[in-house]
């Protein structure tokens, strides 16, 4: 099964027709055979180069995220029949609990700063995130995965704000535990 993502005009630039579709079978052949060597990981740190008429960037990032839940959900299934639903519930609040160390730092000191000249997050707009995520964990707030996924912040420079990198590594782990909850 292929999938047709819209393209951008050519007066525009989306992601390279070529690579997508290369990273696309490839995911598509590890998925179906069942490839554990294929994780989220490989999706979350997958890059594009950037071509005119190229493939619309909202529509491939909606797919590869919709596979990063599927790999995250296969993952579940496949833990919880090799140790049980309770030994997989205490290794998932375990992931989450560290994560939670994280996020109960104090506002402004939660993440690394930025690097001297390079672009940054923007602290509060993380802090803010980081207190939905609080709830979300420590009290069953609702949140969806997107939630987290689709989190923009305002650019700063450099320690005016949280490294960026950081910051999504973090994200990654959290999306993760989310996607893996149903």
């Amino acid at each position: 099964m292929s999938i047709e993502f819209p393209r951008v005009s050519v007066f525009s630039k989306g992601y390279s027709r070529d690579e997508v579709d290369e990273f696309m079978r490839h995911a598509q052949q590890s998925y179906d055979s069942g490839d554990e060597s294929f994780t989220s990981d490989d999706i979350v740190e997958v890059t594009f180069a950037m071509e005119r008429g190229g493939y619309s960037m909202d529509e491939v990032d909606k797919v590869l995220d919709r596979l990063a839940d599927a790999i995250a959900l296969r993952k579940r299934d496949k833990a919880i029949a090799e140790i049980g639903e309770d030994a997989w519930v205490r290794k998932l609040s375990q992931r989450a609990a560290e994560l939670t160390e994280r996020l109960e730092r104090p506002e402004g000191l939660r993440f690394a700063p930025g690097l001297e000249g390079e672009v940054s997050y923007d602290r509060d707009d993380v802090d803010a995130l980081c207190q939905r995520l609080i709830a979300y964990f420590g009290h069953g707030h609702p949140m969806s995965v997107d939630d987290v996924r689709l989190a923009t912040f305002r650019s700063r420079k450099g320690a005016d704000g949280y490294d960026e990198a950081v910051v999504d590594v973090f994200l990654d782990h959290v999306a993760d535990i989310m996607a893996s909850v149903p």
